[in-house]
């Protein structure tokens, strides 16, 4: 079983993990997109009984991303918050004081609305433009930057839960979230499970990563 994947990026090592997160090992930083904090809370005060486990489930495994890659700082490619403050959202502020150390950036997302005193007493670095580390960019959609960021090469984004369809014989076929890279850019999975998903259609070259459970699975398209 693949839990770890090593991936090369411009020179530089990457590790995709089957927990949804992607490692820049030179920089000791974490990768996530789309945490969606408070998204359960959210459709509980709307009536829809979601159980507030499944939001410290996704806490825990990011903590245990923290932990077994010791990172030093975690960059969040858009949506942290998805919607207006609740108990998560105090949950998740409770986690980050416990982690004070960690230097935490945010690539603001459509649904990163707090205000941003809330980030401030968060202690996370909130970035409405691009987000560029050495060569690298960080961008919640894509399709929000039309050319590459000054002093880029490639561009990580998020924002679609990507999910690539794998079929079987006859009319069986299941989705999985997925890593998708080109040449250009990589979408990351959504982090939080508790998210719906756009499926893509990969080209010829691209590469695909999909996450069955705890185990990726390779599905390039040649």
């Amino acid at each position: 079983m693949t839990q770890l994947l090593s991936h090369i990026i411009n020179e530089e090592h990457f590790i995709l993990s089957a927990e949804r997160t992607l490692f820049w090992e030179d920089k000791r930083t974490l990768i996530v997109a789309d945490l969606h904090a408070g998204k359960t809370g959210h459709f509980r005060r709307s009536g829809i009984n979601i159980p507030q486990s499944v939001y410290k489930d996704d806490l825990h495994r990011l903590l245990a991303q923290v932990l077994f890659f010791k990172a030093e700082k975690l960059v969040i490619v858009g949506d942290l918050t998805h919607s207006i403050v609740n108990r998560e959202l105090d949950l998740f502020r409770k986690w980050r004081k416990d982690f004070s150390a960690l230097d935490v950036h945010l690539a603001r997302g459509n649904h990163d609305i707090l205000d941003n005193a809330w980030y401030k007493e968060a202690d996370i670095t909130v970035h409405n433009d691009p987000l560029v580390i050495e060569k690298f960019a960080f961008i919640h959609d894509i399709t929000d930057s039309e050319v590459m960021p000054e002093g880029s090469q490639f561009i990580f984004s998020g924002h679609v839960h990507p999910v690539i369809c794998i079929r079987g014989k006859g009319r069986q076929s299941l989705a999985f979230p997925c890593f998708y890279f080109n040449n250009e850019y990589c979408i990351l999975p959504a982090f939080s499970r508790f998210t719906g998903g756009y499926k893509i259609d990969a080209e010829k070259g691209d590469k695909v990563f999909a996450i069955a459970e705890r185990e990726i699975i390779p599905l390039h398209k040649t």
